[in-house]
């Protein structure tokens, strides 16, 4: 029984670590959670290969960081909604004054993961959040790409 376990975890990592786009948007999911790690040297490398679209490195990319960043968005719908405690709390207002275009910085190192668990914690509505979440990575990535094809 364990041997033939151990076989199928064997079978799947030799499957996912084949493609460099599932090692790619593995990295930009687990990146984007609140786990320390950063997709962009698996992005450059990806690029690098010339094998694949640069649209569709770019959408993989784009896919799996936004995943990550709504996985922290559902941890903060299962956290305790506090804010009618302490309104006057820095980020409720920060949140508030900008509502769902901050989460447009939801790539920033740092910042980002919070932000996506904090618009979780507040209730934000999921579509529009998905929405800046999204286009916010989406620009980081197409910016790194440019970048790497010497437009800048």
């Amino acid at each position: 029984m364990l041997n033939h376990l151990a076989s199928l975890l064997s079978d799947l990592w030799l499957l996912f670590s084949s493609s460099p786009l599932w090692v790619l948007g593995g990295s930009g999911f687990l990146s984007a959670t609140l786990l320390p790690g950063g997709s962009e040297a698996a992005f450059i490398a990806t690029l690098s290969l010339h094998q694949y679209s640069l649209y569709l490195v770019i959408f993989i990319a784009t896919l799996g960081n936004t995943l990550g960043g709504l996985t922290n968005y559902w941890i903060g719908l299962w956290l305790p909604n506090r804010a009618a405690q302490n309104p006057h709390h820095r980020v409720i207002n920060w949140l508030s004054r900008y509502g769902y275009w901050a989460l447009l910085l939801s790539w920033l190192p740092v910042v980002g993961d919070p932000l996506c668990l904090v618009a979780g914690w507040l209730k934000m509505r999921f579509l529009p959040a998905l929405l800046m979440i999204a286009l916010g990575k989406a620009a980081r990535y197409l910016l790194l790409a440019l970048v790497f094809n010497g437009f800048f």
